[in-house]
């Protein structure tokens, strides 16, 4: 480009020597610096025009400053999300305990392996072992009253019989000791008779007798079942004793036969009349209404069946009262037994004994003694990493995790995400989600260590790839063309050949970035140096622009 330079009056001569030189222009000098100031305008715009302008007219880009080369090349690329966190065990536990005593037993050391319900302290009970069995006879005897009203609600037959007199029927009230039915056993009869004192005395029980009809004279089997020990005076002042014979009825016998009866040599003194072996006359035990009567006259019933049921409002509430007694005297029961389980800590989980804080010996003050002992799962470790709500979508279940710790130089681990949580918290308007990931594998890194962590989205192999920087943020891409370089390869002799160049982009990480379209393999790009942070990445040479 040419310049003009104007030249100041004081150097302008003519020929004449003594001859005042001829001014080029007689206007103001104002006028002459104005002019002056056009023309260095004038010069600024065409530069300007140049360097700008005309390479955008002619769809080359604009170059200026320092930059970097980087080959457009295939490569494989590793999406990720990255973030830090600290590891912790999969489960911890603090032992501690709310109950007061003398620690009896401890049976475990720091560093050992302990097993979930694996025995670490025993404590003194006191009188807490005096409350679990007060309560546990609180039970028994609620439970006897609530069975004993029960059962009095059932009216039940003493013995087997036949149901002579029925003294209710359903509907009406009873109370306790109202006659519900009589019975009689007439299956078995009974014939009591005085002997003489001297004979009865040869008499024994479970001994053979005849006892013959009155009437019919008939004779039949019996068996001697009882003799009075006591002599009474019979008829005509001789002193003789009751015997009691019992026998099986064939069917006529009733309580007004009467008879006689002989055991071996020995004759009874008088005769007497025949009764049932059984006649009961059954009550109510308990207060209430008749609800169901299961039996009529002439019933047969066996021992233990019921006969009636007791009910109504009155004898339900008092069953509900005593069903309200046992429940809460095995709440009692429940809780005294909790309050003695209390004085024996055993593992809630397996795992390692980190610390052991207290010993047999010791006396513990509930709450107050601290963490008697702590215990780590260090089977896995576990990771909680915020992921921002930008990268969440991309995280699921499964996916690998490669991770490192300033602490453990060159060494990498590999987790696997376990959890993503839905449950994200908002700061200053921006929201994050809680991952959590799985350490099986973890080597020397331990509990409490700093780590950063890459999850991995995706691997894809031999993909287009430029520099991350390299992309501009209207999605365009500076390429430098055949002869945009001077000799030295590092400056650029040409801006008219960089030409700013849409792409279609693809997967992305923080390094590099996949190009879809608008880009060949080998061709150069350039990334201003600035953009990361004055520093060129390998394989690039830095470039200054001509100007």
């Amino acid at each position: 480009m040419e310049t003009t330079q104007t030249v100041p009056e004081s150097n302008l001569t003519t020929a004449g020597p003594e001859t005042e030189p001829a001014p080029l222009w007689t206007g103001p000098k104002k006028r002459r610096k104005w002019i002056k100031r056009v023309l260095v305008i004038a010069a600024v715009l065409a530069l300007l025009f140049w360097i700008v302008v005309r390479p955008m007219l002619g769809g080359t880009a604009a170059v200026s400053g320092a930059y970097q080369t980087a080959q457009v090349q295939r490569q494989d690329l590793t999406v990720s999300v990255s973030g830090s966190g600290t590891v912790t065990p999969i489960e911890s536990y603090q032992v501690s305990a709310l109950v007061t005593g003398e620690i009896l037993e401890s049976p475990f050391e720091d560093g050992d392996q302990v097993e979930q319900d694996q025995l670490l302290y025993r404590i003194d009970p006191g009188s807490a072992q005096t409350a679990l069995q007060q309560a546990q006879l609180s039970v028994q005897q609620a439970q006897m009253n609530y069975d004993t009203l029960a059962s009095s609600l059932q009216v039940k037959a003493i013995g087997g019989g036949v149901v002579q007199t029925l003294h209710v029927q359903e509907g009406d009230l009873v109370s306790a000791g109202t006659a519900i039915a009589d019975i009689t056993d007439t299956a078995s009869m009974t014939l009591i008779v005085p002997f003489q004192s001297a004979d009865a005395a040869n008499i024994s029980v479970g001994q053979a007798a005849q006892v013959t009809l009155s009437g019919t004279l008939e004779t039949l089997p019996g068996t001697v079942e009882s003799v009075a020990s006591a002599d009474q005076v019979g008829n005509g002042g001789a002193l003789v004793r009751q015997v009691k014979i019992r026998l099986t009825n064939p069917g006529a016998l009733t309580e007004t036969t009467s008879a006689t009866a002989r055991v071996g040599t020995y004759a009874c003194a008088a005769g007497g009349t025949l009764s049932p072996q059984l006649r009961q006359t059954i009550t109510a035990a308990a207060s209430g209404e008749i609800t169901n009567l299961n039996v009529s006259v002439g019933s047969r019933v066996s021992a233990g069946a019921v006969l009636a049921t007791i009910g109504g409002e009155s004898a339900e509430n008092s069953l509900a009262d005593a069903a309200l007694a046992v429940q809460n005297a095995q709440l009692s029961l429940q809780s005294a037994q909790e309050a003695l389980d209390s004085y024996t800590i055993t593992s809630p989980i397996s795992g390692t004994v980190i610390e052991k804080n207290l010993k047999a010996g010791d006396q513990l003050n509930g709450g107050d003694s601290g963490a008697m002992a702590v215990i780590y799962d260090l089977s896995q470790l576990e990771l909680q990493m915020d992921v921002s709500e930008l990268d969440i979508g991309q995280i699921q279940p499964g996916q690998t995790v490669e991770i490192t710790a300033e602490a453990l130089p060159g060494q990498t681990f590999t987790g696997v995400v376990e959890k993503v949580s839905v449950n994200g918290t908002t700061t200053d308007g921006f929201t994050t989600y809680p991952v959590t990931i799985l350490l099986s594998e973890y080597g020397d890194l331990n509990p409490g260590m700093n780590v950063s962590a890459d999850i991995i989205v995706e691997r894809s192999e031999n993909v287009l790839c430029v520099p991350a920087a390299a992309v501009n943020s209207d999605g365009t891409v500076l390429v430098a063309g055949e002869g945009a370089f001077a000799e030295d390869g590092v400056t650029i002799a040409d801006p008219s050949k960089i030409e700013s160049r849409p792409v279609t982009l693809g997967r992305g990480n923080q390094d590099f970035v996949e190009i879809a379209s608008g880009l060949e393999e080998g061709e150069t790009v350039l990334l201003p140096i600035q953009s990361q942070g004055g520093t060129a990445s390998a394989g690039s040479a830095a470039v200054t622009a001509a100007g």
